[in-house]
């Protein structure tokens, strides 16, 4: 399921810090159901050594001018939110309907509309784009012992492998499909239109984590293409990463 939220600033201006990820994330947790918001945050829903909370978001779309630390959005502004649990949205479409507007980084924003999204229909394979920067990283050790976070570029074979890894891993969590990953051996995801303009170096309270947005070319089975829909491609889905969007 995929809500578009339409705002607009009552005083004119949203501004918030470059790297407001965080600032999204707990706008949403800030608005659902205290036992959604409490279980998601705390436990999610596991697997392996992985917890995931299935909801991921867009950026924030609408017309801005940027400085080194600030981005200033003026008139109305969209967001999308997506998750593969229906109760977490309906939860806080109904949250904000009450409210009618809404807070970020204090800033008032006068609430325009929510949208439910129509789901898009499957093609194989099918184009999309992505609405938020799509990261998949490996955990490296360092000859003197220390670790080093090492982030995947869509030129890289092993970054289509570790997606779709982490697209089953998802699925596995949630107790979809065949336990075998060799269900996803056909299954592809290419970049068509990726280039150094898209590498996206993004803040997340004091990580800093690089992904990528761009158009790419996906085919996969359609459980396996709505759950990316819903909840998002690679890793940390639900700090503002890997959104997609058909072309």
């Amino acid at each position: 399921m995929r809500i578009a939220l339409e705002f607009a600033p009552t005083a004119g201006k949203l501004i918030l810090p470059i790297h407001y990820n965080s600032i999204i994330q707990g706008f949403i947790y800030n608005h659902i159901d205290r036992a959604i918001s409490d279980h998601l945050h705390n436990e999610g829903t596991p697997f392996e050594k992985r917890q995931f909370r299935f909801f991921t978001f867009s950026r924030i779309t609408g017309r801005y001018m940027m400085n080194d630390k600030n981005i200033e959005f003026t008139g109305p502004a969209k967001i999308y939110i997506s998750s593969v649990h229906e109760n977490l949205l309906e939860s806080m479409v109904k949250h904000l309907l009450v409210e009618g507007q809404m807070q970020l980084e204090g800033n008032l924003c006068e609430l325009i509309r929510i949208e439910v999204e129509e789901r898009p229909k499957l093609a194989r394979p099918i184009k999309f784009k992505a609405l938020s920067p799509i990261t998949v990283y490996s955990t490296l050790t360092m000859g003197d012992g220390r670790k080093k976070t090492y982030y995947y570029s869509p030129t890289e074979q092993d970054w289509e492998i570790q997606v779709l890894t982490n697209l089953w891993r998802k699925s596995q969590a949630l107790g979809l499909g065949p336990k075998n990953p060799e269900y996803l051996k056909g299954a592809r995801i290419k970049p068509i239109r990726v280039g150094k303009q898209d590498l996206r170096i993004v803040k997340y309270r004091d990580t800093v984590i690089k992904g990528w947005t761009g158009v790419y070319e996906l085919d996969l089975p359609e459980d396996f293409f709505y759950l990316a829909y819903d909840a998002g491609l690679g890793a940390k889905n639900s700090q503002g990463f890997g959104m997609i969007k058909t072309v």
